[in-house]
């Protein structure tokens, strides 16, 4: 029988009759604090199984003094499962989270904190991917979850030194990062945004 979280009481109080965020004490982060935009494992597959997750992902790039695009970034993952596949900086945003902080902390999240990421104040996404659990809806698939997801290309200054489920990041030319044989190692259907992404800053044509 699957395992639900209970609604929250609405009327429920603190001890001074103050009313309780329902939110606010849910889970913890990997510190143990409380984080409200923190979800357990039985709450983010209720949530996956009901509504669609928010995502940002990001094209790392590196550019030249005119701004040109340069190198393109891409990851190798790890998969839960034990495979290596190539992938994308990604992740959901957190409940009272802005995209921009998303974007900045799944970015540090990848590639470390000496990565020197240049977000604009109002990022604006390249394009807005739509993931689904069924094969064949759209350019790109998740088994997971209905997914949408915001993709930025983001320019990197500095020192990147991927971390947590990411082993590296390899930096190629625009030429390479469009090519059929990296195509073939992306997940999800992510080649399809890489030429987005591409095309988005003028290096396809």
């Amino acid at each position: 029988m699957p395992v639900r979280t209970p609604d929250p009481d609405p009327n429920d109080g603190d001890d001074d009759g103050t009313p309780r965020d329902p939110l606010r004490d849910l889970g913890g982060d990997a510190a143990g604090s409380s984080n409200p935009g923190w979800l357990s494992e039985v709450e983010l597959a209720e949530a996956r199984r009901r509504l669609p997750m928010l995502y940002v992902e990001a094209v790392p790039v590196r550019t030249d003094g005119m701004g040109a695009v340069t190198e393109v970034g891409i990851l190798l993952r790890a998969t839960p499962m034990g495979e290596i596949t190539r992938s994308l900086v990604s992740g959901r945003v957190r409940y009272g989270e802005t995209v921009r902080d998303a974007l900045f902390r799944h970015l540090e999240n990848d590639l470390g904190p000496m990565a020197f990421p240049l977000l604009p104040p109002q990022p604006v996404p390249f394009t807005v991917a739509e993931y689904f659990p069924i094969p064949g809806v759209s350019a790109f698939h998740d088994d997971r979850q209905h997914a949408v997801s915001l993709a930025y290309v983001v320019p990197v200054t500095g020192t990147c030194e991927p971390r947590q489920d990411a082993l590296e990041v390899t930096w190629m030319s625009p030429d390479e990062a469009a090519s059929d044989a990296l195509a073939d190692e992306m997940e999800g259907g992510r080649a399809t945004l890489i030429r987005q992404a591409l095309a988005s800053v003028g290096c396809l044509r």
